[in-house]
């Protein structure tokens, strides 16, 4: 029976085997995880998977994908990754049991949720070291603490910062090492103990492979890793990991032999732009049943040896390079992240799951 197109193929096994690798590998450095499901719409199946094979906490940036895994039945904790906004404490203390903060405000409004509800909301304070997005300057760390921990119904869990999303900053010694550092400050001039001391990002490898301990930070956000294998990382992919467990497949609508650059007067594209053509000559054209609208298609590489021209919001013309494909074949695609993430996001791709346990 033909499947339906476009569709994603996710193998869970794939996932369950980097997920028990990068734990073996981190551990023994010290650090425990936070297994992200953003980047696959908070999928239950998804978040299962991490927490057969030895996840124990789960976050994502979306109340709703929270809400959707609470109404799976999870009931491991949950921490909203991306800092609330003001009117939301209500949903937040509702649904997740931790959420990552910057401003005073919003926790004040989370205590007040918190209280009302007999319930003691976790707070991570999200610190700046160089990313430049979310994080309070270190600067203002310790009153914004101090404030944190006057308040009923709230508790200081931890500190942690964003690397490599926004700014494409690396986690380093340094930058670590002023994580840790922080921690510790807080620590002792409060007389606590944090329960995390987090970094965020897949990234985290190019500095956990190189030390032989963490340090004070003993907390790693990580979804990509456990995904993909941390194929987008610049060493390309983290070894012994699986980097395809995610397949989009592409059905052939359309196979012609047609010139390789437009004809007529050239004006914007639908998105805007002036096009830009190399002039090989008379090709064979292939249209695939998806586009922009679907995938992020400059992060998609095709197993077979067809090259990707271009996309429109619903469609994908590749120059089929001798390989003989024709209209009713499908082809396979291996995603970098961004991909993964719009393909998960959109309700034109079918999501099928391969090696689901009971």
């Amino acid at each position: 029976m033909t499947m339906v197109t476009p569709r994603l193929e996710i193998d869970l096994a794939k996932i369950g085997h980097n997920v028990r690798s990068v734990i073996r590998l981190y551990r023994p450095k010290g650090v425990g995880f936070i297994g992200v499901t953003k980047g696959v719409l908070g999928e239950p199946a998804i978040a299962r998977t991490y927490l057969r094979n030895g996840i124990e906490v789960i976050g994502d940036s979306r109340l709703a994908n929270l809400r959707r895994l609470r109404e799976a039945g999870l009931t491991c904790p949950l921490v909203l990754l991306r800092p609330p906004a003001r009117g939301a404490a209500d949903d937040v203390v509702e649904t997740a049991d931790l959420s990552l903060n910057t401003e005073p405000a919003v926790i004040g409004e989370l205590s007040a949720a918190a209280s009302r509800r007999g319930r003691v909301h976790g707070v991570i304070l999200m610190v700046e070291l160089g990313d430049l997005r979310e994080g309070l300057m270190p600067r203002d760390l310790n009153d914004v603490a101090a404030g944190v921990l006057a308040l009923e119904g709230v508790r200081l869990a931890g500190i942690g910062a964003n690397l490599a999303c926004f700014g494409g900053v690396k986690p380093d010694r340094r930058n670590m090492g002023e994580l840790g550092d922080l921690a510790a400050g807080l620590e002792a001039r409060f007389g606590i103990e944090l329960e995390f001391v987090s970094c965020g990002c897949s990234t985290v490898y190019s500095w956990l492979k190189d030390v032989p301990s963490a340090g004070r930070v003993n907390n790693v956000r990580l979804g990509d890793s456990f995904l993909l294998g941390g194929r987008d990382l610049e060493e390309k992919g983290i070894p012994g990991l699986a980097y395809d467990a995610f397949t989009l497949i592409a059905t052939v609508i359309e196979a012609k032999i047609k010139p390789s650059v437009p004809y007529g007067e050239i004006g914007l594209d639908a998105f805007g732009s002036i096009p830009h053509f190399e002039d090989r000559g008379e090709v064979r054209r292939l249209i695939l049943d998806i586009g922009r609208q679907d995938v992020l298609y400059t992060q998609i590489y095709p197993r077979t040896g067809i090259e990707i021209l271009g996309a429109s919001s619903d469609h994908l013309i590749a120059d089929a390079k001798g390989t003989g494909l024709g209209v009713g074949d499908e082809v396979a695609f291996d995603l970098d992240y961004g991909a993964m993430l719009a393909a998960m996001t959109s309700p034109f791709v079918r999501k099928v799951f391969l090696n689901e346990e009971p």
